[in-house]
């Protein structure tokens, strides 16, 4: 799990011009949802960036999706993204 946090850190860095960035798994919370798999993830990305405080919320959101894609098809069911 660790070394997947760093490979979405990395992605996001090269993208991205960040102060701080933490990532959360939540996938403990989500346990008894109905769509619930133990190889897809519930992650919160909170993110320090004067770049995406610049740009509107969306724009930023959606910039963070993209560079996530691949990551959201395989290996993420949820992501909230909080931007500071």
């Amino acid at each position: 799990m660790e070394d997947y946090f760093n490979s979405i850190e990395k992605k996001l860095k090269g993208k991205i011009n960040f102060e701080k960035l933490e990532i959360i798994d939540n996938s403990e919370k989500h346990k008894g949802h109905k769509f619930f798999s133990k190889e897809r993830y519930h992650l919160h990305i909170k993110i320090k960036s004067t770049y995406l405080k610049s740009i509107s919320r969306l724009n930023a959101q959606k910039m963070i999706m993209n560079i996530l894609k691949d990551d959201l098809k395989h290996k993420i069911h949820a992501l909230q993204i909080s931007i500071d």
